[in-house]
């Protein structure tokens, strides 16, 4: 049946007559701030468990990076940290643990780990016992702030600006930043634009593709782009593979990037006058659902776009509109072996394939 599961994904945003103040008045405070650098700065061995997407991974790279100590575990396998995360708890043995960008964890997690924990994310909120939980949304359940503009805060680092920017774009979201960023990379941004333009029309827009496309694939190969990416002082380097470090992700990225041409082809063939555009792929080891979904969005925007991939007994779905679709997703759910949730233009679902036909009936009643 439907359990509520927030989980990650973008709001579509605009950058236009939106006040800095606001911003920062939603961001972390300076106490929270030196709080966490305070904890990161006498961590002896950090642990950190950070989502698999743009703003997961740029929030652990911008943390990391102040130390360079401690280890990163990407969760992939559900939107949760739960008591299957243990075992890495055991394997590494952390004075501290940070939780970035992940969506919930489970209260098994916690007192399993028996470790300071200390939770940075911009979902829920949620309640939990004996965790350090920093999230825009316990004072303003409106707030909008990527984890990775919030570890910006914390590092404070003006060299790592580059990943803020690719961070906060990936997740939809234009950065308060973004003049400072165009002064400093204006071959990466010439000048102000929307997110739709930044992200698919402009130079840094390649960047958070290839960053994303980074952490596709088999584990040992994720974890080694990873590694690479952790040594990489400037943008270029990729984009213009100018050291050996950047010549080997752009090469990474470049067959990666055929898989996920050749599936968008086939999804854009799928439109039709309808106001759905479905379309399944079978994939094992490349998941490209929300990449699929964030750019068909912005092609049609005047519809909605869900995107299946089948694995086992399950669809793994990606849904977005220009509209609120949350609420037609936790509808259709009712009466469904499944689960989901998110955003309001932006949710994640996964429907048991048995309960499948009645999820897309219920979903095509619900935006009709």
């Amino acid at each position: 049946m439907f359990r509520p599961l927030l989980c990650n994904g973008e709001v579509l945003r605009t950058f236009k007559n939106t006040k800095r103040t606001t911003y920062l008045n939603k961001m972390l405070n300076e106490k929270e701030i030196a709080v966490l650098r305070e904890e990161l700065e006498t961590a002896k061995n950090p642990l950190f468990f950070y989502d698999d997407d743009g703003d997961g991974v740029c929030s652990f790279l911008l943390l990391y990076r102040m130390k360079r100590e401690g280890k990163g575990v990407i969760v992939k396998s559900a939107p949760k940290l739960d008591a299957r995360f243990l075992h890495k708890v055991e394997e590494y043995n952390p004075d501290k643990i940070f939780v970035l960008d992940v969506p919930m964890i489970e209260q098994d997690f916690i007192d399993g780990a028996k470790r300071p924990i200390f939770w940075i994310d911009h979902h829920g909120p949620y309640a939990l016992e004996r965790v350090k939980y920093f999230n825009p949304r316990l004072t303003d359940p409106s707030a909008y702030i990527p984890t990775s503009r919030m570890a910006y805060q914390v590092s404070g680092n003006k060299n790592d600006l580059w990943l803020a920017a690719i961070g906060c774009l990936y997740d939809w979201y234009m950065p308060d930043f973004i003049d400072e960023f165009i002064e400093k990379y204006p071959d990466l941004l010439p000048h102000r634009a929307d997110l739709e333009e930044a992200v698919y029309k402009q130079p840094v827009g390649k960047l958070v593709r290839i960053i994303s496309f980074l952490l596709k694939g088999p584990t040992h190969e994720v974890k080694n782009s990873i590694k690479v990416l952790s040594r990489i002082k400037e943008p270029q380097e990729i984009l213009q593979q100018s050291t050996s470090q950047g010549k080997f992700l752009y090469k990474r990225f470049e067959k990666i990037n055929e898989k996920y041409e050749e599936l968008l082809g086939q999804a854009k063939k799928r439109a039709t006058r309808s106001k759905l555009l479905l379309f399944y792929y079978l994939e094992n080891k490349w998941s490209f659902t929300a990449d699929l979904a964030n750019e068909l969005v912005n092609v049609y925007p005047n519809k909605v776009i869900l995107i299946a991939r089948k694995k086992g007994d399950e669809m793994k779905c990606s849904l977005r509109s220009k509209n609120n679709v949350r609420t037609a997703l936790e509808k259709a759910l009712v009466g469904i072996q499944g689960y989901g949730g998110g955003h309001e233009n932006a949710c994640g679902t996964v429907i048991k394939e048995e309960s499948w036909d009645q999820f897309l009936k219920n979903l095509k009643e619900e935006i009709k």
